[in-house]
């Protein structure tokens, strides 16, 4: 059965146009007072806000059985983990540390070890990777984008802490003179700064 159309005085037209404006007032009163809580944060605030609050100071005695690469603390430009890519083919996921002391800087080996990799070429450009046991953990060390033929150690070198292994070069995928460090354990790649911290001196 069909229902016959309810017909609208005049009265109770202008008492629901009224209601429909009180509504769309009501409604536009929330929506101004919900805005002016809102602010606008460009692009590179959020970028400095999400990469750009770590704290790279530290200091280093430059002796010990575990050091730092350089006997002395250096500038340090990108920390381990998620960061803005400083160029199309670099990783958004740092593995590692990047040192900034000035290209042809000399590089140290941070604890005895044995040389498993030396490699002029690749992502790393110049490399140098050593295996050392340290509180019983295998640990490896790499140190990347060294200077074109500045190395003199070769793979199954025995290494001493302190040993000269090459000069802080642009090799490799690289933006800029810096040694790239990577500390992993068991072959997973952990944060180099806060292993430093706790194991160097």
């Amino acid at each position: 059965m069909a229902l016959a159309p309810v017909a609208l005085t005049e009265a109770d037209t202008e008492v629901l146009a009224d209601q429909v404006l009180e509504a769309e007032a009501s409604d536009l009163a929330a929506t101004t007072a919900s805005r002016d809580d809102w602010s606008v944060t460009s692009y590179a605030e959020m970028l400095r806000l999400k990469y750009g609050n770590r704290n790279f100071s530290y200091s280093t005695s430059g002796s010990g059985a575990v050091r730092w690469p350089f006997p002395y603390a250096v500038p340090i430009s990108s920390g381990f983990g998620e960061r803005v890519a400083p160029c199309r083919w670099c990783s958004s996921y740092h593995q590692g540390l990047d040192f900034n002391p000035g290209a042809g800087t000399p590089i140290y080996a941070i604890a005895d070890g044995v040389v498993i990799k030396h490699e002029q070429g690749g992502g790393f450009g110049n490399h140098v990777i050593i295996e050392h046991v340290i509180n019983g953990q295998r640990v490896t060390s790499t140190y990347a984008h060294m200077t074109w033929d500045s190395t003199p150690v070769s793979t199954g070198d025995t290494i001493q802490v302190g040993d000269f292994l090459g000069t802080v070069g642009s090799t490799g995928t690289s933006t800029g003179a810096h040694l790239h460090f990577e500390i992993r354990i068991d072959d997973i790649a952990i944060d180099p700064f806060a292993w430093l911290q706790a194991n160097a001196s």
